[in-house]
């Protein structure tokens, strides 16, 4: 099987892509100018708890849309695509323990399946580039780095658990500039939670990402933190639900949606 080494520029490339085994990469500026999203998936029996979960915590849990039980198209934000078929890496988490990291979930597909798509940082970093502010895992072809934090959610039902952020390095002179621009887009986490000392949300040791890749910082910038959507998967090891199924982080849904849909004036 041929490996894809361009970077896809539109959805429905990218999702063809992965739905052939071709592209198995993070998806950071991937069908650029798309909205991106992560993924969580419950059993029915705990989909309201979820649900409520997320409407408590919109920050690192923004909903995109809601597929009900045993469901796989996101009709809303990608019509004709398939959530089993169509991220580039999937996890499967059985009571806080990560079971299996898979290319598919044909095989732990089953008809109580209840699937939420939610916000990711990565549909607005197009913006932040235009306007002039590099990110260095997308130029680098790397993954976010992103740290579960002393940030604590407010639980809902069986869920609970700290926020999860993912971090950019950003010049001095421009931290205001990607304040200014994230904040336009609140469906997909918006303005930074956090600026400067790491250990402030109880971030040990910057070097250590919990999740993605390390990502350089340079004497001339500061460390900003934005909500995350890997969130749910701290939360799942905290709260042991008995399945929950996500993406791999940096692994998103890519949707039909614009980025600017997600904007606000």
């Amino acid at each position: 099987m041929k490996i894809a080494t361009a970077v896809p520029q539109t959805p429905a490339e990218a999702r063809a892509l992965i739905r052939d085994g071709k592209f198995r990469r993070t998806t950071a500026g991937v069908a650029p100018g798309h909205a991106q999203a992560n993924l969580a998936i419950l059993p029915k029996d705990l989909a309201f708890d979820f649900l409520l979960f997320c409407q408590r915590n919109p920050k690192p849990c923004p909903i995109l849309e809601v597929v009900e039980a045993g469901k796989t198209e996101p009709r809303l934000v990608a019509p004709g695509a398939d959530l089993r078929y169509d991220l580039p890496k999937y996890r499967v988490y059985r009571h806080g323990k990560l079971e299996a990291e898979v290319d598919d979930l044909g095989e732990q597909w089953r008809g109580d399946l209840v699937s939420f798509l939610l916000g990711c940082s990565f549909s607005f970093e197009n913006a932040m580039m235009n306007s002039g502010i590099e990110l260095r895992h997308v130029q680098r072809g790397t993954n976010v780095s992103m740290y579960i934090t002393n940030i604590q959610t407010t639980p809902a039902g069986v869920f609970s658990g700290p926020m999860v952020v993912s971090m950019r390095p950003i010049p001095h002179e421009k931290v205001v500039k990607a304040v200014q621009v994230t904040s336009r887009y609140p469906s997909v986490h918006g303005a930074p939670v956090h600026v400067g000392d790491p250990a402030a949300i109880g971030i040990r040791d910057i070097a250590k990402p919990d999740f993605g890749d390390v990502t350089e910082i340079r004497d001339s910038e500061v460390p900003v933190f934005w909500a995350c959507g890997v969130t749910p998967q701290a939360v799942a090891m905290k709260s042991k639900p008995a399945l929950m199924i996500t993406h791999a982080p940096g692994h998103m849904f890519i949707t039909d949606k614009r980025d600017e849909d997600y904007a606000v004036i």
